[in-house]
């Protein structure tokens, strides 16, 4: 489940990045990303997943769509799920099992949070890696070895000023990139899709905290 996070790589700005240490190009990109996201009243999208190992062979596919308000989002894959309402994350298998935890126990994953805090100095080097053809790359690296992948390389649409895909290596060199499509930035998302609801899952599920 925790690679569902990743998709949300491609969509987001880096907004209130301030650090002398970091790509001062890198950083006018995301602004420009940042400021079309502030604006945003609720964002819909859609995501394809591709996992590669790490010697490049092909390691499965999913797509995945994602509701979201400020720092509460709903992330959906099949019969999978994640809720977030601001506070704490649900997690449901599919099955029988959803985990609960709250935003601070998510830290060592790549969540909205994160992307959206407005802190990224703290948390990330990053730096314009090419300006080629119809996209910005800029490459992204965790301060903190403790996180669960290496890099982050985004890829954002020049044109549109909207991150198009997303590549993401993880600890043990396997690579999956996210495609976005369908990305609204103008959606209408009801509040009451963030709270959470266990009536709404089968009956014998169990909750884990």
């Amino acid at each position: 489940m925790n690679k569902i996070y990743a998709c949300l790589l491609g969509l987001f700005a880096f907004a209130g990045i301030v650090s002398a240490q970091n790509d001062p190009l890198a950083k006018k990109v995301l602004d420009a990303v940042g400021t079309k996201v502030k604006a945003a009243k609720g964002i819909t999208a859609k995501c394809t997943l591709n996992s590669f190992t790490s010697k490049g062979k092909p390691n499965g596919s999913q797509s995945i769509s994602l509701r979201m308000k400020a720092d509460k989002y709903v992330l959906t894959q099949g019969k999978t799920e994640i809720i977030c309402d601001g506070k704490d994350v649900y997690r449901f298998d599919g099955e029988k099992t959803i985990t609960k935890s709250s935003v601070e126990e998510s830290s060592q994953t790549l969540s909205p949070q994160k992307l959206l805090a407005g802190a990224y100095d703290k948390d990330f080097t990053y730096q314009l890696v090419s300006s080629k053809g119809s996209f910005y790359e800029i490459e992204m690296k965790p301060i903190d070895n403790r996180k669960n992948f290496q890099k982050v390389n985004l890829f954002i649409d020049k044109t549109k000023s909207t991150f198009s895909k997303a590549r993401i290596l993880d600890k043990s060199n396997n690579v999956t990139e996210v495609k976005i499509s369908n990305l609204n930035l103008g959606a209408t998302v009801p509040d009451a899709i963030f709270i959470f609801n266990k009536n709404k899952y089968p009956k014998d599920v169990e909750i884990l905290d």
